[in-house]
């Protein structure tokens, strides 16, 4: 019988202990929220995608729009809402397949032509999510100044 009451204990601990670590929180509505006070704060004129992305044309640029499988060339400046850079290029920018980054990224960089720029703000269910990455903790809302140099 004490075998029996162990092998309980023991199964219904790690039971516990299992799914406290695997039961994601849903962020959606906060992220919402942050993103709509955001907006109204630095007074942007934004628009929202059917999937909660957010951007902010500031220059729709002249040249052709990518598609979500294009190779780009994007300068870019990562933020937090609360303004603090996590990740930057330099004014060349960098190179990379559009299937290759974030969904917010995949989405978001179609809405400019070649030579525009502006704003990404992107939830964590179409960045990070519930892993976050290094330094960018989960359910983080990532804003992106960006310019949309070139498609390769």
């Amino acid at each position: 019988m004490k075998y029996f009451i162990y092998s309980f204990l023991i199964v219904f601990f790690v039971s516990c202990n299992k799914n406290e670590k695997t039961t994601p929180v849903d962020y959606t509505a906060q992220n919402e929220a942050d993103i709509v006070s955001y907006i109204a704060d630095n007074n942007l004129e934004a628009q929202r995608s059917d999937s909660g992305l957010y951007y902010s044309i500031d220059e729709e640029g002249t040249g052709e729009r990518p598609t979500a499988s294009s190779n780009v060339t994007v300068a870019y400046k990562g933020y937090f809402l609360n303004k603090t850079v996590f990740d930057e290029s330099d004014s060349e920018g960098i190179s990379f397949g559009l299937q290759q980054v974030i969904q917010g990224w995949t989405e978001g960089i179609t809405y400019f032509k070649e030579g525009g720029s502006g704003i990404l703000l992107i939830p964590a269910h179409l960045a990070y999510g519930n892993r976050g990455r290094s330094n960018i903790p989960p359910g983080s809302v990532l804003v992106f100044d960006i310019r949309l140099i070139s498609i390769n």
